[in-house]
């Protein structure tokens, strides 16, 4: 299996922080990642049905794995 790349380690990181406002999550999507939102969350949901990312930060990915299964049980 490929390891991630650097920049699905980024989104990662970038995913692991606390937002303090809104809208500095988005902003640093654009200025870090050079990336627009919507590319930014099919990135990161292609990256939560990875082996790799949940091997990288398994916290992470499960509480995100949790949080896309609680948002699609609303719908």
């Amino acid at each position: 299996m490929p390891d991630l790349t650097d920049r699905e380690r980024a989104v990662l990181a970038l995913e692991a922080r606390g937002w303090r406002t809104a809208g500095a999550k988005e902003r640093a999507v654009r200025e870090e990642l050079d990336l627009s939102a919507t590319r930014y969350h099919q990135l990161l949901n292609a990256l939560l049905d990875r082996e790799e990312a949940l091997a990288a930060d398994p916290v992470l990915v499960n509480r995100l794995r949790r949080v896309r299964e609680a948002k699609r049980a609303e719908r």
